[in-house]
């Protein structure tokens, strides 16, 4: 596989979801992946000595910045888009719990059809692609392990999505700048500002998809800004109908259902890859 996308992190205000977001993909990731913390002015002082920390000990190339002052939600993430120069980034929320596997799976997932512009990953909290229930925000895993080398069990495909979710979205750096980036003078919000985003996309003929082996956890779903879902309304007539229409219908249940099962299928971890780890440490 090609490199793997960058990641960007939004630092948010919650110092306790920082230091959890971070444990998380510290230990999901591939060492040397690179990360980009992205503070929006939102970190205060423990946050600053939680990132502080992490930056010293992880085996990812990362990389922090922080704006003198805050801006919106969406023009941040547009001016941190802009400077990736057209790569491939992964955006994940600022409360993100990523599994085992995930971005391997979904840079995979990217580069296998080139059609497709945005991948997004199982989520508790995903809406559209929340698991064990659609449209529901389920409680964290209670084994996120065990659910990992489940998802890393799955039949490979790339499902069709009304739009990408916001807890955890791959996308591809030439779809991006083809769409001409983010809309931030219509949009506050991540959750509104990437519904446009995906709608443009598809409306060029690009493709957005739940890639069904990644699973990235998440507290709570993500919310608009006061204002959003009346612009992206008028925007796109139809989004609402079509959002409640995949929710009905349910196209993913297939593939629920046979994630739910082999989550019930999968047993603990080898212990012999604990003794090896620790031979060879």
């Amino acid at each position: 596989m090609s490199e793997l996308p960058i990641v960007v992190l939004p630092v948010g205000s919650d110092d306790d979801a920082l230091d959890a977001s971070l444990a998380a993909l510290d230990a999901g990731t591939a060492p040397s992946t690179r990360v980009w913390l992205a503070d929006n002015a939102s970190a205060g002082p423990r946050a600053g000595a939680i990132i502080e920390r992490w930056l010293a000990r992880t085996r990812l190339h990362a990389d922090y910045s922080r704006r003198p002052r805050r801006v919106s939600e969406l023009d941040h993430l547009d001016e941190v888009l802009s400077a990736c120069g057209g790569a491939d980034v992964a955006v994940l929320a600022p409360d993100a719990l990523p599994l085992p596997g995930w971005l391997a799976r979904m840079a995979g997932c990217l580069a296998a059809d080139g059609s497709v512009a945005t991948v997004t990953a199982w989520s508790n909290a995903g809406e559209a692609v929340a698991w064990p229930e659609i449209g529901e925000c389920c409680p964290l895993p209670g084994d996120p392990a065990r659910v990992a080398r489940a998802a890393a069990g799955m039949p490979a495909g790339s499902p069709e999505l009304p739009a990408a979710v916001g807890h955890a979205v791959v996308l591809r750096g030439a779809a991006l700048q083809k769409a001409r980036g983010l809309d931030v003078d219509s949009f506050g919000s991540w959750y509104a500002g990437l519904t446009d985003l995906s709608l443009r996309l598809a409306g060029l003929g690009w493709r957005n998809v739940l890639c069904t082996s990644a699973f990235v956890a998440r507290p709570a779903e993500g919310v608009p800004v006061d204002g959003d879902m009346e612009r992206l309304g008028a925007r796109w007539p139809d989004w609402h109908a079509r959002l409640a229409g995949f929710l009905m219908e349910d196209p993913l249940r297939g593939a629920r259902t046979r994630l739910a099962e082999l989550v019930e299928e999968t047993g603990p971890p080898d212990p012999q890859a604990d003794l090896f780890a620790e031979s060879a440490s």
